[in-house]
């Protein structure tokens, strides 16, 4: 297995007002892991969600874990769009008008953004490890955008919940799994390091399902479910809290198998979504990477 943290019981989350309701949570637990859904949350104006806040966040991390461009984009992009101008602190402090979007990666990095995504997903422990098992590699990402500001068309690795906190976002979904929007081949090349943008064709359009959320709400994305973003007409501030599962971990090293066997002339089948269990392809993955034999 690749190496992960385990999701670390955390004493925080003894809180005794939620910030998910009991009907978030039972809403969730029925549709999780692989049916899209949108949820309650009473994650208000926390201090550490604020611009202000949140631009220092991203003057203490790693440049590998900042990333912004052009809020202007189309929904397929080739490459990274390029930026404003602007520095990452006034990008964020001036997100109304600075026309970009931003996006702070694992904000666990930090100790105080690390306790506020234990305690969020601490939250949701029973629901999740009741489905897939342990928790693992529990990582959040912050995402500030522009009106009408533009995320491309893409994929994402992790079991995701993106939590909208100052004005809203359509995020337009298609099915997870489903070589029609995201091709085997681009699965393969993304699990060994490849991009995880996606090729837009306008056709694909009519098999996605729009989903709208706005400050107070939440949206689950399946694992590897391509999806677009459109902002709406105000600035907008988003946490996105991850895990993985032993689940997400064997399809990633199945789509690697996969891979090697397509070099050899075969046409592998597609590893199964969940509950469908990609063990044995996995163990075979693992087992040639541990002896050097991936190219």
């Amino acid at each position: 297995m690749n190496a992960v943290s385990s999701f670390p019981q955390d004493n925080h989350s003894a809180q005794p007002d939620r910030v998910f309701p009991e009907s978030a949570r039972e809403t969730f637990a029925a549709a999780y892991p692989e049916q899209p859904h949108v949820l309650e949350h009473r994650l208000k104006d926390h201090p550490l969600l604020r611009l202000d806040a949140l631009a220092e966040l991203a003057g203490r991390l790693p440049e590998s874990s900042i990333e912004y461009n052009r809020g202007d984009l189309p929904i397929g992009v080739d490459g990274k769009p390029g930026q404003t101008g602007l520095s990452i602190a006034d990008t964020i402090r001036r997100i109304a008008e600075a026309n970009s979007w931003a996006v702070l990666k694992n904000i666990e990095q930090d100790d105080g953004y690390r306790a506020l995504l234990h305690n969020l997903l601490e939250e949701l422990r029973p629901e999740i490890e009741a489905k897939t098992g342990e928790m693992l590699t529990p990582q959040g990402f912050v995402f500030i955008s522009s009106p009408n500001a533009v995320t491309p068309y893409h994929f994402d690795p992790e079991h995701n919940i993106l939590m909208q906190l100052r004005g809203s976002k359509t995020m337009t979904q298609f099915p997870a799994g489903d070589a029609r929007y995201a091709p085997d081949e681009v699965h393969e090349g993304y699990h060994l390091g490849g991009p995880r943008e996606l090729t837009w064709k306008d056709e694909l359009a009519q098999g996605g399902v729009e989903y709208r959320i706005g400050a107070g709400q939440a949206l689950f994305v399946p694992v590897m479910a391509p999806h677009f973003v459109r902002n709406g007409p105000e600035s907008s501030i988003s946490l996105s809290i991850t895990w993985r599962s032993d689940w997400s971990y064997a399809e990633a090293d199945a789509r690697g198998l996969n891979r090697e066997l397509r070099r050899l002339g075969l046409n592998p089948r597609a590893p199964g979504r969940w509950p469908a269990s990609n063990r044995t392809k996995a163990l075979a993955f693992r087992a040639i990477r541990k002896m050097g034999m991936i190219r």
